[in-house]
C-alpha cells in the first residue's frame, strides 16, 4: 500500500493527485493507494481518498505503507522519516497557486541533497522516482541528528527572511501604483498643509473669509505643482509626449478638487465655525482619493 499525504495546507494540490491517478492507469503504480487529501477536492476510482483521518489512523497507514508520497511540508516529511519510511516529496509551487511561495522547493532540494528523500522537482519526474523507490536507501534519520537540526534551523532562518522579502516585493509590485500614490499623496498633503499653516500662522487670518481662501489657493498651488511632477514620473510613469495637454488635464482635475476643498472649508469654517485645522485635514483626505480617481481615469491614461 502507498500512502499519499497532502498535509493541512489550505490550498489545493490537485496536480499531484492527477499525476498519481495517471500513473495508476498506466500500471506504473500497482499497489493500493490511500490519500489524505486535506483541502484538495479530487475524485478517483483508483484511490481511496479521505479529507482527514485521525492521527492514530494516519500513523497506522504510514506504518503499513511501502513508501509515502507527500507534499514537501517539513512536518509531513519528518513524520515519515521518524518512522523509517521511504519518502517521495513533491513541492507545492506558487505559480500553480498551491502555496504562497516556493519554500517547499527549497526543502526538497536540501533534503534530496542529503539523501533523506527522493525529490520530485517537476511532476513528470514522479514516474522515475516511483521506479527508483524500491532500491532507494535513504540516509538514516535520528531525532537528535545534529545535521537535521542544523538543516531545519538553516531553513527557518533563511526562509523567514526570504519569504518576508519575496512577499513584500510581490505585494509592492501588485499594488505599486496605489502604494506610491499614497506615499506621494501624503507628501503632497504635507507640502500643502505646510504652506497653509505657515500662511495662517504668519501673514493671513483664517477668521477672515478672503484671507482663508487665499491661504487655501496658495497651498493648493504648491501642492498641485509637487503632485504633477511626482505623479507623472514616479506613480503613473507617463510616456505621454503631449505634456502640455496632460498638464492641462491634471490642473483642470485639481481645480475640481480645489473647488471641493474650498466648499468644505467655506461651509465648515466660515458658515459653521468649525476648527479650520481639523477640517483642512479631513478635506485633504477627500481630495487625495478624488485626485487618484481623476489622475487614473482622465489624466495619465495608459497607452497615450
Amino acid at each position: 500500500m502507498i500512502l499519499v499525504t497532502l498535509g493541512t495546507q489550505d490550498k489545493q494540490f490537485t496536480r499531484l493527485l492527477k499525476e498519481i491517478d495517471s500513473l495508476i492507469e498506466k500500471k506504473v503504480i500497482q499497489e493500493e493507494v490511500i490519500v489524505q487529501a486535506g483541502y484538495t477536492k479530487y475524485q478517483s476510482k483508483n484511490m481511496k481518498i479521505f479529507d482527514y483521518v485521525s492521527k492514530k489512523k494516519l500513523e497506522q497507514y504510514m506504518e503499513e505503507s511501502s513508501y509515502v508520497i507527500t507534499h514537501a511540508g517539513v512536518g509531513s516529511i519528518f513524520d515519515c522519516l521518524k518512522k523509517g519510511k521511504k519518502v517521495i516529496a513533491v513541492p507545492r509551487l506558487a505559480k500553480y497557486q498551491e502555496h504562497h511561495n516556493d519554500h517547499q522547493l527549497e526543502i526538497v532540494d536540501e533534503l534530496g541533497k542529503r539523501n533523506f528523500i527522493l525529490p520530485v522537482y517537476e511532476m513528470n519526474d514522479l514516474k522515475q522516482a516511483i521506479q527508483k523507490v524500491k532500491k532507494f536507501q535513504p540516509s538514516a534519520y535520528q531525532s537528535n541528528n545534529q545535521n537535521m537540526i542544523d538543516l531545519v534551523e538553516k531553513y527557518i532562518d533563511q526562509n523567514e527572511g526570504r519569504s518576508m522579502i519575496k512577499n513584500f516585493h510581490h505585494l509592492f509590485q501588485k499594488y505599486r501604483e496605489i502604494i506610491l500614490y499614497v506615499i506621494f499623496g501624503i507628501l503632497t498633503t504635507v507640502v500643502s498643509l505646510a504652506v497653509y499653516y505657515f500662511l495662517v500662522y504668519t501673514i493671513l487670518n483664517p477668521e477672515h473669509g478672503i484671507e482663508l481662501q487665499a491661504a487655501n489657493i496658495l497651498s493648493w498651488v504648491a501642492g498641485v505643482t509637487f503632485a504633477y511632477f511626482t505623479n507623472r514620473s514616479m506613480v503613473f510613469q507617463s510616456k505621454n509626449k503631449n505634456k502640455l495637454k496632460e498638464a492641462t488635464n491634471f490642473v483642470l482635475a485639481r481645480f475640481i478638487t480645489l473647488g471641493m476643498d474650498m466648499a468644505i472649508m467655506f461651509i465648515g469654517v466660515t458658515l459653521l465655525h468649525g476648527n479650520d485645522k481639523i477640517l483642512k485635514l479631513i478635506s485633504q483626505i477627500i481630495v487625495i482619493v478624488s485626485n487618484y480617481v481623476f489622475s487614473k481615469v482622465f489624466v495619465f491614461q495608459k497607452g497615450k
